[in-house]
């Protein structure tokens, strides 16, 4: 039978290929990372006062366009607490 069940060829044995894929090489460049999101600082102006917050998307609409912001908030209790929500464009501002 050529081959058999024992050949290893150029490869090498088992569990070095596990390894292989689990760990970069010594010596080898690290993995590229992630691009990040196109998330962009801006103010938010509204009744509550200005601001500042963290665009994340634009979308257009019937009305107009509209920002897609997450920024603080002060409750009833007068505690911060993060929103997220989609805004009409007068309202933000780049930062």
């Amino acid at each position: 039978m050529a081959g058999g069940m024992n050949k290893r060829g150029s490869y090498g044995p088992m569990a070095e290929r596990v390894a292989a894929g689990r760990a970069p090489a010594p010596g080898a460049p690290p993995p590229a990372p992630a691009a990040a999101p196109p998330v962009r600082p801006c103010w938010v102006t509204d009744s509550r006062g200005r601001l500042p917050g963290l665009l994340l998307e634009w979308r257009q609409r019937p009305d107009g366009w509209h920002g897609r912001v997450v920024h603080p908030v002060e409750d009833d209790a007068h505690a911060w607490v993060v929103v997220e929500e989609w805004l009409p464009a007068g309202l933000l501002d780049p930062a």
